[in-house]
């Protein structure tokens, strides 16, 4: 996903540019420390008391010219409204988040609105159009059955949580005037993977394999993530 993601920083910004990002539902902070580590300013917000405590910690422990580039917030992903002027940043992003809201369309519009002019936003949802393959690659025949006609499901947690389908997140995208201009597929060959699961030696294949199919018909229509980046007209 960050290489999707630079991908696209790439083709919409003069390089050299120091873009103004927001990083809402940062959790620990790592795709934040990364884009400053790049020379980007970043805020992030997470509501998460434990979180953004983790969060802190690891900026903490950056040198002082990474440090100064971060700002961290304590809040809802929500209230963006609340904290900052609508056009405010170049790059907005809300990665693994919308799978806990109920209702995501009012979060999507008010983080389109802190976009400026031409400004990017990048969304990590569940893919709800696959629902069936971790089950269905796992052996569990009736809960793949259940997923076709669901988007609920139950993550790796234990929570029930909800995941999006393309088609209705490109309406949205439309409806609030940031129109989706590209979107990849993450984690197409590797969801099954057990979590603690030590790295592969030919990590860098894997990668490469999994860029691939994330740009791929028919591959990243299965993936258990999108990626979606929509742009603010």
């Amino acid at each position: 996903m960050a290489r999707q993601l630079d991908e696209q920083i790439a083709g919409r910004f003069p390089v050299g540019r120091r873009l103004r990002v927001l990083d809402v539902g940062m959790g620990r902070g790592a795709q934040a420390l990364r884009l400053a580590r790049l020379g980007h300013q970043v805020t992030g917000v997470e509501q998460d008391a434990a979180m953004i405590a983790a969060a802190r910690a690891a900026v903490a422990r950056e040198p002082e010219g990474i440090r100064e580039r971060v700002r961290l917030v304590q809040g809802d992903g929500r209230d963006t409204g609340v904290h900052f002027l609508p056009g405010s940043f170049d790059v907005v992003l809300c990665h693994a988040v919308l799978m806990y809201v109920e209702e995501p369309d009012p979060l999507v519009a008010g983080l389109a609105r802190m976009l400026a002019p031409g400004g990017l936003l990048s969304l990590l949802v569940r893919n709800g159009d696959a629902l069936a393959m971790r089950p269905g690659l796992s052996g569990d025949w009736a809960g793949a059955l259940t997923a076709f006609d669901t988007t609920a499901y139950r993550n790796r947690l234990g929570l029930d949580v909800r995941a999006d389908r393309l088609a209705a997140l490109t309406a949205t995208l439309a409806g609030i005037a940031a129109p989706l201009h590209a979107w990849y597929g993450v984690r197409v060959f590797t969801d099954t993977a057990a979590d603690d699961v030590a790295m592969p030696d030919d990590l860098e294949t894997l990668l490469a394999v999994e860029e691939r199919a994330g740009r791929t018909d028919p591959y990243r229509g299965v993936a258990a993530l999108l990626h979606l980046c929509g742009v603010r007209g």
